[in-house]
């Protein structure tokens, strides 16, 4: 399948992905889906947290796939676990756990999106594409659980002060925060998607933000506090 998204990447590069799942039906068929594709391939597969560190270490993954249903562990721990050991390497969950239970769950941990396992190999390639592109991909029904409650949480707590951005990062953070994608900056304030991720590279500085997901999370509630 190809979408928009398809054209933002660099058509002569290769992306790899790696895949960890402790069901090798599974892996079979999200390697075959991949495989497909001529800008992805896998570079490697996992069943648990220790197969997937080492592999994520020599692999130079760009993504990796995660299961939270791993052998002798758990997906999340995996998450926080590559972010600590591999923080450029993206990361899409696909699982069988309930979505309203765990989207925002894995999002706070650094991965870069959920999707369930029901759907179509069209949307997995989506979440691929959308995440690699340096976004966050989730269902519409789980983005908008992740805004309504972080729109609700408590300001008092990890309170940050956007004073020291500059006109055109509060206007990149705003609309962050409002949901626009890296693209729909781009064009909301005609400029080139490189440019926004500049700024967004500025903003996660300034802010002392490690990552898309924190990112994501303060601009919200900071675009939802009705001081702003």
């Amino acid at each position: 399948m190809k979408d928009a998204n398809h054209n933002l990447l660099t058509s002569d590069r290769t992306f790899r992905v790696l895949v960890v799942d402790d069901h090798p039906l599974v892996r079979e068929s999200l390697k075959l889906i991949i495989g497909r594709e001529p800008d992805l391939t896998v570079c490697g597969e996992a069943e648990d947290r220790d197969q997937a560190l080492e592999l994520a270490t020599i692999s130079n993954a760009h993504l990796t796939i995660v299961d939270l249903t791993l052998k002798n562990s758990h997906g999340l721990e995996l998450i926080k676990d590559l972010g600590h050991r591999c923080p450029k390497i993206k990361i899409l969950v696909i699982s069988m756990r309930d979505e309203a239970l765990y989207a925002e769950r894995v999002i706070r941990a650094g991965a870069h999106g959920f999707i369930t396992k029901q759907e179509t190999p069209g949307k997995i390639l989506v979440a691929i594409r959308q995440i690699l592109n340096g976004e966050i991909y989730l269902s519409e029904k789980a983005a908008a659980r992740v805004v309504s409650k972080i729109a609700r949480s408590s300001r008092t707590s990890g309170g940050f002060s956007v004073e020291g951005l500059t006109d055109r990062e509060v206007q990149v953070f705003e609309l962050i925060g409002a949901g626009q994608s890296t693209q729909q900056v781009a064009a909301a304030l005609h400029i080139n998607a490189s440019t926004v991720e500049t700024y967004r590279a500025r903003i996660k500085e300034k802010l002392h933000l490690k990552n898309a997901p924190e990112l994501l999370q303060c601009a919200i509630r900071w675009s939802n506090d009705p001081k702003n």
